[in-house]
């Protein structure tokens, strides 16, 4: 790679930059949009005098650019039809990335849906320090915020999160069969079989945007009435409908899949234990499926 080549040394950081952006936004468009901007920057720039930090540069200019998108994306939700979910995107190792883990680690599913109640500021400040474990000091720089600032931002927004979603990690070998039995049990009509895998308390989110199969304008709480809904004609296997395991977010997840492209991914969280389903979520909205096809 040139290091004085603008382009290469974009392209270094890329898959950080994605994984930062797409955690403060949740659309894989906007996200590219937000690094277009970040990239036509960091072109102009580079005709002046050599940055000393081009890292440090490239997030700074992307922080402040999806902050500035946050509002336009927010004021879509507001006439969006059903529960809104992050936009899936496949998290398989990038041959090319520089740091593959990072977009994996990046876009947990479970994390983002709670990363909505914060503030732009909050959302930021707790992506890079929660998710990429940059400093309060070099968020400090990067935010143009006192390290005291950003460690109450830090410390608030931390605080909201834990106190929806203690932080644990189930592994991924047992998360993978879960996943696979769950959509066994769909698949066959087995309802007993998936009130043993649910949580009483389990939470169904099914967003379909008005253009897919839905399970109604909000989420839908009650085992029974998820597991009757599940294995309805819309969300069983039928004719012509394939199911394939990869993972998106992070997380294994199911992918529903007719004459090669993705009409649904479904993906759950689980208890710290491993043992119960205390999630379900369901994206069926085309538009949210087509960097999965």
């Amino acid at each position: 790679m040139n290091a004085t080549d603008p382009q290469a040394r974009f392209a270094e950081h890329r898959e950080l930059l994605f994984g930062i952006v797409y955690g403060m936004l949740g659309t894989v468009a906007d996200t590219e949009d937000v690094l277009q901007d970040v990239w036509l920057a960091w072109e102009a720039r580079s005709h002046g005098a050599p940055i000393e930090h081009p890292r440090a540069y490239l997030v700074r200019v992307a922080i402040n650019a999806a902050i500035a998108r946050q509002k336009a994306v927010e004021r879509r939700r507001e006439t969006y039809i059903g529960p809104w979910l992050p936009e899936p995107v496949m998290t398989e190792t990038v041959a090319d990335a520089a740091e593959p883990a990072l977009r994996a680690e990046s876009v947990s599913l479970a994390l983002m849906v709670l990363l909505e109640s914060l503030t732009p500021a909050e959302r930021a400040v707790f992506v890079l320090a929660e998710v990429f474990g940059y400093t309060h000091g070099e968020i400090a720089e990067l935010l143009d915020r006192t390290p005291a600032s950003v460690r109450q931002i830090a410390h608030r927004a931390k605080s909201h999160i834990q106190a929806r979603r203690p932080k644990y990690e189930v592994d991924p070998a047992v998360h993978r069969r879960v996943t696979e039995r769950f959509m066994d049990a769909v698949s066959g009509g087995d309802i007993d079989e998936l009130l043993g895998l649910m949580s009483p308390e389990v939470v169904l989110t099914c967003d379909g945007g008005g253009l897919g199969p839905a399970a109604g304008p909000r989420p839908m709480h009650d085992a029974e009435r998820i597991a009757a809904l599940l294995v309805s004609r819309r969300f069983r296997r039928h004719e012509g409908l394939e199911v394939e395991f990869r993972p998106v977010n992070g997380s294994p997840a199911a992918l529903m899949i007719r004459e090669g492209r993705v009409v649904g991914v479904l993906m759950l969280d689980l208890s710290p234990a491993g043992d119960q389903v205390t999630a379900v979520y369901a994206v069926t909205n085309p538009e949210k499926l087509t960097t999965l096809h």
